[in-house]
């Protein structure tokens, strides 16, 4: 059944006194600054950002998050709480490793927030000897209890390697700067290159055939799911249907380019199918989605969208991304 482009209508609900020192979608929520990282760590990070966002003391923000990849995040200020699979969790100042979600994960926070993080590739976690894929998904787990064996692994240093006040673009050279340090004590490993061809092909086409995908790149089909689950922490079909899932919401929040929107909808077989499926990762309906405020989601995505862009070619590392454009 032929499908229009998703509806984008938002209702604003988010603190009054919400400002977002990098920039807001017309509907209120926040954006960050987010990039391409640099070519030393690019074969393990797929996207570095930084968001600021200043609220009064006492706000709370309720909103959650959907993450295709495991993200290395420091949080400079705010008290978090999340939802994850190990149960409630609260975290102040401290560096974490959110794992990916096959579902959407409830998140708050109350009072102003600022972080930087670290958006890694599939597979880079393990290739940093780290825990695998399958361990972390759904969960945050403290940077200390997986890389504190060496003093860039520990919360404390990393806090004090970013001064009160930096522009947003310090904080990510600095986070970068970490980053290439991380690696070298790690060994260097990379992920296996089939996973790179993968995530592009997955952002090309999240409706793609394994099996054509397994023979174009001379691998068992067996072997090929096996390198997926152990990237991903998810099997390929799940990985399909969540990007699926995932650009849909892109589009319903505005931070998406609005031309492949109708491209996007005939992914699915019907519109009730396409419901079905949004319930499945976000625990609502898109008209239930669109009807609140989704911050956090809306700064996960946007970035992820930004880097699907410049991975697929149809734009350039630096340049604004379409949505924007039209909010300028």
């Amino acid at each position: 059944m032929t499908q229009g482009k998703p509806e984008t209508a938002r209702t604003v609900g988010l603190p009054p006194r919400m400002v977002s020192a990098l920039g807001q979608t017309p509907s209120g929520d926040p954006l960050s600054a987010n990039r391409a990282p640099c070519e030393s760590i690019s074969p393990w990070v797929a996207r570095v950002y930084a968001t600021q966002v200043d609220v009064g003391d006492n706000d709370l923000i309720e909103c959650g998050l959907i993450s295709d990849t495991s993200v290395l995040r420091v949080l400079f200020s705010g008290d978090w709480t999340a939802t994850t699979r190990d149960g409630t969790g609260r975290y102040g100042r401290q560096a974490l490793l959110f794992g990916p979600q096959k579902r959407r994960m409830e998140v708050s926070v109350r009072g102003s927030f600022a972080t930087v993080g670290l958006a890694l590739k599939p597979g880079a976690v393990a290739a940093l000897r780290g825990p695998k894929n399958t361990d972390t998904l759904d969960r945050i787990i403290p940077i200390d209890y997986i890389f504190g064996d060496k003093e860039w692994g520990r919360s404390e240093f990393l806090l004090s390697c970013f001064e009160e006040g930096q522009p947003a673009e310090h904080r990510l050279r600095v986070a970068e700067k970490l980053m290439e340090q991380l690696v070298e004590n790690r060994g260097g490993a990379r992920p296996d290159p089939i996973m790179e061809d993968f995530d592009r092909a997955v952002f090309e086409d999240p409706s793609l055939s394994i099996a054509e995908f397994a023979e174009e790149h001379d691998i068992e089909r067996r072997r090929l799911e096996r390198v997926i689950k152990a990237g991903y922490g998810l099997t390929a079909t799940q990985v399909l249907r969540r990007a699926r899932a995932l650009d849909i919401a892109s589009h319903l929040l505005g931070v998406a380019d609005d031309s492949e929107a109708e491209e996007a909808a005939l992914r699915f077989f019907d519109q009730s199918h396409m419901i079905r499926e949004f319930k499945t990762f976000f625990g609502m309906t898109p008209r239930q989605f669109t009807a609140k405020p989704q911050p956090f989601m809306t700064l996960t995505l946007e970035a992820r969208q930004a880097r699907r862009l410049e991975v697929l070619g149809r734009t350039l590392p630096g340049q604004t991304p379409p949505w924007r454009e039209a909010a300028e």
